[in-house]
């Protein structure tokens, strides 16, 4: 256990950051499972911008990783684009 009040407060700090991270890349693998799921090709076009964005805002903020963002939007983009 940490000794220093730094530390201690860190370790609070984490904990609320993790949680917080842990949240916002469940609803971003939510999103994506459920875009993967849709069959008509127009409501995919519609919710891929938004779904596009929180990949964007989650890389930039290190949440995930920017080519884990870049390979998701890449096979989201092919998956629409063989929907009928």
């Amino acid at each position: 256990m940490a000794n220093h009040k730094s530390s201690l407060k860190r370790i609070r700090q984490d904990k609320v950051k993790a949680l917080h991270n842990r949240y916002y890349a469940k609803t971003m693998r939510n999103a994506v499972r459920k875009l993967r799921a849709m069959t008509d090709k127009e409501e995919a076009v519609k919710l891929y911008p938004s779904v596009q964005k929180m990949l964007d805002k989650l890389a930039k903020t290190n949440i995930i990783h920017k080519n884990k963002a870049a390979n998701l939007k890449s096979s989201l983009c092919l998956h629409i684009s063989k929907l009928a």
